[in-house]
């Protein structure tokens, strides 16, 4: 081999040793008699010496190095006279006694350092120079620490990883396929999978009663920080099980990663409805590591001759402890935040509750310092107190809030990446309202049981069905969904039904399932993780493609390889593909 050692293991013990190191020139410093090399790989960096008075050919081939020059270097592991502690190698150095060259490198686009001066696009065309930065590189160390954790612990407790096929049925449900033509089934397309949610009911019917993977999904959509066209999911399914049971697994895996990987001991997660996530967060994914949960008032505040909260379905509000203080300047500059589009609440209304007792709101024409005072009581606040509090339709105006709370939340630096709040949401509703096409649309999937007692209602009053499903949130992020499944086939096709599915399109999309179904499917539901999410989560990123080894940009191109780009017309030829090609 090119190396007897790597650059990040050599220590006082080994002085006196000669030993062999291959890696990327870091930096290089002349200092006349003597010129120094720091010699980087993947393990760390160590500091190489060459001396002119012992060998002035050797030291002069030294100072030619560039940056991320792959050289070869042989010598003897000595004691630094000027020890650094702040490097694992920091207490010795190499005087070499042989170099080889065995690539040269052009300057890079970007330095290969910690805080490089590289921007987001660059560094993503050249990502192999990226990866070689301490902190890319660290990201994906703890993304293969992560997988074989989880793959460690989901044997322990006996699953079964069983890989499931990339190339399959298009589906209408959920996001956009993205599709593939099959050159030997002419105007016929695959779809590479969003989940392997049906083969993996499949798997249970099969027997395989304890299934995972950890899999490459695919969806056409949007993308954002914490969306990629590709991404990949910790897929997990269990039959013979209840919820209860399925969320002490999972709940296990969740408590084994924090205490593997970042050595934190996690209690038992608590358990929120859907209906109380909502009522108090505003949203389905609650970041609970900080209180100012809402605060409903509106049957306080209406009859007062002030329009706003007059004409509101809801008004509602949060507390923020000690922060009557805010300036006017600050207080506009939340308001401009709920007002912007993305947001899009028409005003804020503030309530100081002042330290000498009294209280100062922006309605002070319309309500007595009395009628503040029990507002102050329901929203439990004391001198110092600052009283946020929108009004509007209730949807976008408990939205609007949630936003405006997390942004305090943030503000007041209760959003700490190190801290973690983990818990479940659970009965989701079953159903969703499309107002523009009339019709309801599974909240999960089509395959997701309804509650057992809420079975009666699907014909009567679907919209108010709960569903048997479930979220594993973290500090306000979703990081997986889940549900137990519909096992029966009558049930199946009456929610088919109710989705606007005639039976001929059932049979045609699902037929495979259904009929599986008929050959004893057990009880079985399951979950599945966005790794990619859990791995940034665990990093401290807001952003997936910092743990991901080539990610895609916003626009799902890989600016790289420069992909998707267009194909011959030989190609689309076979495919028996009509497109009209610039240039054709």
């Amino acid at each position: 081999m090119l190396r007897s050692h790597t650059c990040g293991e050599l220590n006082i013990s080994h002085c006196g040793q000669t030993v062999t190191l291959s890696g990327w020139v870091q930096r290089s410093r002349d200092l006349g008699g003597m010129t120094f090399v720091d010699l980087r790989d993947r393990y760390g960096i160590t500091q190489l010496v060459f001396n002119m008075e012992t060998n002035a050919p050797l030291c002069q081939d030294a100072r030619k190095l560039g940056r991320e020059y792959v050289i070869t270097v042989t010598g003897q592991v000595t004691e630094r006279s000027n020890k650094n502690p702040k490097m694992p190698t920091g207490e010795i150095e190499i005087t070499v006694g042989s170099l080889n060259v065995l690539n040269e490198s052009k300057i890079p686009p970007f330095t290969i350092e910690d805080n490089t001066d590289g921007g987001d696009e660059l560094r993503m065309k050249y990502r192999y120079l990226d990866i070689r930065r301490n902190t890319v590189r660290d990201n994906l160390m703890l993304r293969h620490r992560m997988g074989i954790e989880t793959r460690n612990y989901m044997n322990q407790i006996g699953f079964l990883e069983v890989e499931t096929p990339v190339l399959i049925k298009s589906t209408p449900e959920g996001a956009r396929d993205f599709v593939v033509p099959s050159r030997m089934n002419e105007g016929q397309f695959y779809a590479l999978p969003q989940s392997p949610q049906t083969f993996k009911q499949l798997l249970m019917v099969a027997g395989i009663d304890k299934y995972f993977q950890i899999v490459k999904c695919f969806r056409d959509e949007d993308l954002r920080a914490d969306r990629q066209p590709e991404f990949t999911q910790i897929d997990c399914e269990m039959s013979f099980i209840t919820q209860d049971d399925i969320l002490e697994t999972f709940e296990g895996l969740t408590k084994y990663l924090f205490k593997t990987v970042k050595g934190i001991e996690i209690e038992k997660l608590p358990r929120m409805t859907f209906a109380h996530a909502m009522k108090y967060y505003g949203n389905d994914k609650p970041d609970i590591r900080f209180g100012m949960t809402f605060v409903e008032i509106t049957d306080l505040v209406k009859g007062h001759d002030f329009k706003v909260f007059d004409e509101a379905e809801l008004v509602v509000g949060i507390n923020a402890k000690a922060c009557s203080s805010y300036t006017r300047k600050q207080l506009d500059a939340l308001t401009d935040f709920v007002k912007r589009p993305q947001i899009g609440a028409n005003g804020l209304v503030y309530v100081r509750f002042n330290e000498d007792g009294t209280l100062k709101s922006s309605v002070d024409k319309f309500y007595t310092e009395d009628e503040l005072r029990q507002w102050a009581q329901a929203f439990d606040a004391q001198p110092g107190d600052l009283m946020l509090i929108l009004a509007g339709n209730a949807g976008k105006t408990r939205k609007a809030l949630s936003e405006l709370r997390l942004e305090m939340g943030l503000q007041l630096g209760f959003r700490n990446p190190e801290v973690f709040a983990p818990l479940w949401v659970v009965d989701f509703p079953l159903l969703e309202w499309d107002e523009e096409t009339r019709r309801f649309y599974a909240m999960h999937h089509p395959f997701t049981s309804p509650k057992p007692e809420d079975i009666p209602l699907l014909e009567t009053d679907p919209g108010s069905v709960r569903a048997n499903a479930y979220d594993l949130v973290i500090n306000g992020v979703e990081i997986g969904g889940g549900s137990i499944r519909i096992h029966n086939k009558e049930l199946q096709k009456r929610m088919f039904s109710i989705l606007g599915f005639s039976d001929e399109d059932a049979q045609a999309q699902f037929g495979f399932l259904m009929n599986a179904f008929e050959y004893g499917a057990p009880p079985h539901g399951g979950i599945a993780f966005g790794f990619d999410r859990m791995c940034s989560l665990f990093g401290g990123s807001d952003s997936i493609r910092d743990y991901i080894a080539f990610p895609k940009n916003n626009a799902g191109r890989d600016v790289m390889i420069d992909s998707p780009s267009p194909i011959k017309q030989e190609q689309l030829d076979e495919l028996k593909l009509k497109i009209n090609l610039p240039g054709f």
